[in-house]
This record gives structure tokens, sequence and C-alpha cells, in this order.
């Protein structure tokens, strides 16, 4: 990583023209120390490459992209997943973690295919926290999901397939009171109740709903997807 920004800083520097001792002193920073770190023998700070990336008329992020998988898992996701799978009417096509590439990368913790033109892209969550975050991430990624290597498998091959989002969210108190103070949230993102999902889910008859949000329970290590929106919370239409 320090020998990728270093190159970078270095391309940029070059590019413009520009010594390290004429960077250094606009940015602040001792010229000395950019030597070290175009060569990738130091790490740079963020306020040092957020210094020298403003001379440069560049543009500092950072991006985490998923490659391995992590090595500490959330031990309350997979229960889900294993109920909801369990759930799912054996007309549904499954495929469990799929990475996506294009135009954002990430994995989807499970995508459904029925038979058709219809793909649901199924994130299983804990708890909910950033729920814009959350919904826009969910969004992106199922957007993304033509990208993926088994795509050709969940389409068929076709060009009219429709993707759509289920999001099933652990239900706690937490959970439940973030869903009754931005309800008018979550259905616009998700409109479909969580009963006619289920619903959808379980039968091969009823045509999918559409994105909906979907509630679990965890009871000592084993998860039991429910029917409908806990008590109080608004179910969609």
């Amino acid at each position: 990583m320090r020998l990728r920004i270093g190159a970078e800083v270095r391309r940029s520097r070059v590019d413009a023209g520009l010594s390290m001792r004429a960077v250094g002193e606009a940015a602040g920073v001792d010229p000395s120390h950019l030597s070290p770190i175009e060569r990738g023998q130091r790490e740079a700070s963020f306020a040092t490459l957020a210094a020298v990336s403003d001379v440069l008329g560049l543009d500092l992020s950072v991006r985490l992209y998923p490659t391995t998988g992590p090595k500490i898992h959330d031990r309350v996701q997979a229960p889900i997943a294993e109920a909801l799978l369990a759930l799912a009417h054996r007309d549904w096509k499954r495929v469990v973690e799929v990475p996506v590439w294009r135009p954002v990368r990430g994995v989807m913790d499970l995508v459904l295919a029925r038979p058709g033109n219809v793909v649901v892209a199924v994130e299983v969550q804990s708890e909910l926290r950033r729920l814009e975050h959350q919904i826009r991430w969910s969004k992106e990624k199922a957007e993304a999901l033509p990208s993926a290597a088994t795509w050709s498998l969940l389409s068929q091959g076709r060009t009219d397939v429709q993707v759509s989002q289920l999001l099933v969210v652990r239900s706690t108190r937490a959970s439940r009171e973030i869903a009754r103070e931005f309800a008018t949230t979550l259905r616009t993102a998700f409109p479909a109740s969580a009963a006619v999902a289920v619903r959808a889910l379980c039968d091969p008859a009823p045509a999918w709903p559409g994105a909906a949000v979907t509630w679990a329970e965890v009871e000592r290590g084993v998860g039991r997807i429910l029917d409908r929106a806990p008590r109080g919370v608004p179910p969609g239409r």
C-alpha cells in the first residue's frame, strides 16, 4: 500500500512538473520526508497526504475492498440466513456470499432467483445502525449483481430480469425502535409488506411483491423468520 500511494504521489508530482522541494514548501511538509514517501519507504500520515494532495490537485480517499472475507463473522447473521434458506421454496435457486464488482464492489449475503425473471438480492442485518447508508449500500450492490460471476446462472441468460431486494433484520428493541422512527424511509425503500414477502418465499405461486423488509429472531443460535412485522412496526403495504 505504501508503494502504491508513493508511486501515485510521484506520478502526479512529475506530471505537474514540480520538484519535491516545491511541493513540500507549498504543503507545509519537510521536503526531505517526501522522497521516502514516494519510494514507499515511509508511511505518510493522513494529514501529510491531505496537504500534498491539495497542492497537487488530487482527491484523497480510502476504499476497502472485500477479498478473502473477514476473519471474524457476525454469529447472528449465519443462523438467520440458514433459516431463510430453509424457508424458501425449492423452486428458488440460491447462491450465498455473492461478490459483485461493477459499479461497486461488495458481497451480497444471499441471492435468490425464481424461474422466470426475478432475482432477489438479500441482505441480512443483525442490527440497524446507519439506516440511510444501509439502504443505499444494499441498493448499489443489488444493482451491481449483473457483474457477479454467477449472474448467468441466476438470470438464466435472460435480458429482462428484474432485480429486487430483501432486507432481513433481526428483531431487537433497538432495531424495532429505528423501524418505527424511520417508518416512512423504510416503507419508501422497501414498500412490500413482510407478510406478503414471506408468503412469496414459501409458495411458488405468488409473484414476488418487490423490495421488502422481513424480520427474524435468533434464540440459542437458531434463527427463525417471522411471518409478519413485529408488533408496533409498520408492516409496509
